[in-house]
């Protein structure tokens, strides 16, 4: 099946029909696990990484895409190569060349902790609809006017992009083409032309939606259902719950 809007896969798993909220939490809770691990013990990072395969192809998630995607932490990778060389202390030589003890291991933790985030975040944006993560966090009680900000930055994002490139066609048929430095002027134009036709917009939207009712909080329309069963919290808790065993077994061995 052809990738829906952003990120999220349409596919049939038993992931993707969980509610929002169970996966946004299973998350979150793996999330913290994975960073409360010490850096030294390498087996619980090995056990994350198979719970992260065992999630990804149950939801039929395959690795290329999750690989490629990924590379969005490529700059917090390039740093963690090279902590090994800048940082200072104890150093120890490979191939030649004197690496730093510490550098070597903030540099892994940087590494192997940033890129099972990174692997998990994206299980959850490939599993659920922006807009029900969105849904997800309400029903976690989160802060309603941060979700009312994101549900309306999620739902006009496409209008302002698309009201962003008639301003640069319109600019263009009239010969202005701001590329160069000395050009920022009218670049910085536009882009206040843009702000305050979204500001108008959104005016005219929230004055719309008083009309029809609106009391601050959106209708819960989404995924799931609504409430979660004790099975699908069972069977979303499944995988954070592992985690955390390993994250325990990781501190006390220590």
């Amino acid at each position: 099946m052809a990738p829906a809007a952003g990120w999220y896969l349409d596919r049939r798993s038993r992931v993707h029909r969980l509610p929002p909220q169970t996966k946004v939490a299973a998350t979150l809770v793996f999330t913290l696990a994975v960073v409360a691990t010490p850096r030294e013990r390498f087996w619980a990072f090995a056990a994350y990484a198979v719970l992260v395969a065992a999630v990804a192809a149950a939801a039929r998630v395959p690795a290329r895409w999750l690989l490629t995607r990924a590379l969005i932490e490529l700059p917090f990778v390039l740093f963690a190569l090279a902590l090994p060389l800048l940082s200072a202390g104890d150093r120890v030589r490979w191939l030649g060349v004197p690496l730093s003890v510490e550098g070597l291991y903030g540099g892994w933790n940087i590494l192997a902790k940033g890129t099972l985030g990174v692997l998990a975040a994206l299980l959850l944006a490939a599993t659920t609809a922006p807009r029900d993560i969105v849904l997800g966090l309400d029903r976690l009680r989160c802060p309603p006017t941060l979700t009312q900000i994101a549900t309306f930055m999620l739902r006009y994002l496409e209008v302002l992009a698309g009201e962003a490139a008639r301003m640069r066609l319109a600019r263009l048929s009239r010969g202005d083409d701001p590329r160069f430095l000395w050009q920022v002027r009218g670049f910085a134009a536009g882009v206040g032309a843009l702000f305050l036709r979204a500001f108008e917009r959104g005016e005219r939207v929230y004055r719309a939606m008083l009309a029809r009712g609106y009391t601050g909080r959106l209708p819960d329309a989404g995924a799931g259902g609504g409430v979660a069963t004790a099975a699908q919290w069972a069977l979303a808790g499944s995988v954070p719950a592992a985690a955390a065993a390993v994250a325990a077994a990781a501190l006390v061995l220590r």
